[in-house]
């Protein structure tokens, strides 16, 4: 997912455009501590999480502005699956969040809040999954002419 964040996150540009276009610095979906699992080396850091328009954001500090520049960001659209991970983490309040390539495992801080992130995300995936729309589908029946329709 490491290349995912970094593609999603741009070289160095400024905090807006780091976003996406999202403003994350205000109205978010959902906002939060949670404890994260490293990329490379798998410590566990607490960051504030913050879910708006399709992507979840994290930050060292939760006084997010517009200034404010993201430590990573993950677009839900590539994620498959949110659920909770205590089994396979034996953590209470673990979650895991899935893409086709990987998994990233976070913590939160009691049950509710757990449940809360799982929902939201889970919301978040399901709303902006690809999803075909009318000018992209594609009728080959309706622009292909018919052989036995040219034939005498």
């Amino acid at each position: 997912m490491a290349s995912l964040w970094r593609a999603a996150l741009g070289g160095s540009r400024g905090a807006e455009d780091m976003g996406g276009g999202v403003e994350f610095w205000s109205n978010p979906e959902r906002a939060g501590w949670l404890t994260k699992q490293g990329e490379y080396i798998k410590t566990w850091r607490r960051r504030w999480f913050v879910l708006k328009q399709g992507k979840l954001f994290w930050f060292k500090e939760p006084g997010v502005t517009r200034a404010s520049v993201p430590r990573g960001v993950i677009p839900v659209a590539s994620c498959l699956t949110v659920k909770g991970a205590e089994d396979v983490l034996n953590r209470q309040f673990a979650f895991e969040l899935s893409t086709s390539r990987e998994t990233m495992y976070f913590i939160a801080d009691s049950e509710k809040e757990k449940e809360e992130w799982i929902n939201s995300i889970g919301r978040s995936i399901v709303q902006h999954s690809r999803s075909v729309t009318d000018s992209e589908v594609v009728d080959y029946d309706s622009t292909r002419h018919h052989a036995s329709a040219d034939q005498p």
